[in-house]
């Protein structure tokens, strides 16, 4: 059963907290895994549901996470938490920020619990909503417990009610189900609950958690609805908690993309952020780091060793140990190993940029190939040209950059400089070592090249007895005789 319209619901989001754990000037909620903020993954899955109202209650920090909140989801609405401390107040300031004909139903999610999802948030959802809950929680169980609120239970296993650790007797801290601070409440019966409850004790905060006894007190339904997959409520407190949460989502992001059919060498060395694409039949090899707005499609090749980021790698592709960012690599196009990639660059179907080459602004039409050792930056190559070994394309003046046009059919000779701005129209061929500060036009060779001189016996003067100075005496004695 699907969330009914006529039902209503809004989701509060709770990013109060101020994480001192985490020992950083950046608030907790905004630190990143997978390439988004820990808000913005609980920002996402709030999406998801199709909530008429999304609510995030701020305080520590306020002005920097409202801001990340308002860029990533302008139409949340931003709800500022006041003196009185606890989820309890958090929600309830949150509650008086609905339309006061809203009478439907409110999920709470914590900012700071990345993994929860579509699936099992809707699962509790319709549950509640079937069962005519007041309130519904989602609890796990843990073989330790420990610093979580505890579930209680009846014998026949009827829900009594949530307790803190830290207000828990002996007995009631060796319950093994916990809270997983995830619920779903009836807005008008959590908010006249909320106006009950007090500060009254170990935390002296106004705990959401005792919504659950009141709730079942005043006659209405009750119940903690039990994951086996106990990340789904995993909290970051900490750096070490930071790792071990980004470690687990990039793991089901792996797995994600193996499912939908891409081969994932080794995922232990593999690194997907959340906004990344994959096509089928592409294989990703040890070492490699998707990153951004990444998209791979069908039949690539990644990796080893590879980073992308914001790069869109077309069919048939092949990037190996290199670095590349904001480019497109285009169909059955490759590069590497050992090359670095810049903004802006885009490469032509089948095209080639080879080991040690550095590409910055770069069209490379089809069919054309920079192999090895060299650098070119704000260029266009046209089709089914060759940049020789070790070419510089020379493109700042110092003051200015300038563009450089290579055209189709062309031939740049090893260790050249292209001083732009400068042309080398179609057809064209320039020699080894040529320094080309003019255009040079079709179908000529343009050559650089100073008359060859030898200044005879100079190694003998200059470097006696060295090896090349008894090398050159024993070709000497060789030509004599």
């Amino acid at each position: 059963m699907s969330q009914r319209p006529s039902d209503g619901l809004a989701v509060v989001i709770l990013a109060a907290g101020q994480g001192t754990r985490m020992k950083s000037s950046l608030p907790k909620v905004l630190h990143p895994i997978a390439g988004r903020s820990l808000i913005q993954h609980v920002l996402d899955v709030a999406g998801s549901l199709g909530a008429e109202h999304v609510l995030a209650v701020v305080r520590h920090e306020r002005e920097r996470v409202a801001q990340a909140i308002a860029e990533h989801a302008p139409d949340t609405i931003i709800v500022d938490q006041d003196e009185v401390p606890g989820t309890g107040r958090a929600v309830e300031q949150a509650l008086q920020a609905l339309p006061d004909d809203f009478d439907g139903s409110v999920v709470v999610l914590s900012g700071d619990a990345p993994l929860i999802d579509h699936d099992t948030l809707q699962m509790l959802i319709d549950g509640h909503l079937a069962e005519g809950r007041k309130m519904t929680l989602l609890s796990a169980l843990f073989d330790d417990p420990t610093g979580l609120g505890r579930i209680l239970r009846s014998d026949d296993q009827r829900m009594l009610g949530i307790v803190e650790e830290k207000d828990a007797t002996d007995e009631e801290r060796r319950i093994t189900e916990v809270n997983g601070g995830i619920y779903v409440f009836h807005r008008r019966t959590l908010q006249d609950t909320l106006a009950t409850i007090d500060t009254n004790n170990a935390q002296g905060e106004k705990y959401l958690t005792d919504a659950a006894a009141r709730i079942l007190a005043s006659g209405g339904a009750v119940d903690a609805v039990a994951t086996t997959d106990t990340w789904l409520i995993a909290g970051v407190n900490d750096r070490a908690q930071l790792a071990d949460v980004g470690r687990e989502l990039n793991r089901r992001i792996v797995r994600k993309h193996q499912q939908a059919g891409v081969t994932i060498q080794d995922p232990s060395t593999t690194w997907i952020e959340a906004g990344v694409s994959i096509g089928a039949d592409t294989l990703i090899l040890p070492g490699t780091y998707l990153h951004g707005a990444t998209s791979i499609a069908s039949n690539a090749i990644v990796g080893p060793d590879t980073t992308l980021v914001d790069t869109e790698v077309r069919e048939g592709a092949h990037v190996r140990r290199s670095e590349v960012h904001l480019a497109v690599i285009g169909e059955g196009a490759s590069v590497g190993p050992f090359s670095y990639i810049r903004p802006g660059t885009e490469l032509g179907e089948s095209s080639k940029i080879g080991a040690f080459v550095e590409a910055k602004n770069a069209k490379i039409g089809d069919a054309s190939k920079v192999p090895h050792l060299s650098y070119v930056g704000d260029v266009t190559v046209g089709t089914d040209s060759n940049i020789g070994a070790g070419t510089i394309v020379a493109n700042y003046d110092g003051v200015k950059k300038h563009e450089t046009v290579v055209g189709d059919g062309v031939r740049i000779g090893s260790k050249n400089v292209l001083v732009a701005p400068v042309t080398v129209h179609d057809g064209s061929y320039t020699a080894a070592g040529t320094v080309v500060r003019k255009d040079v036009p079709a179908g000529s060779l343009s050559m650089g090249v100073l008359p060859q001189r030898h200044i005879e016996g100079w190694v003998a003067d200059k470097r006696p007895g060295s090896s090349s100075a008894k090398a050159a005496e024993r070709a000497g004695e060789t030509q004599e005789s």
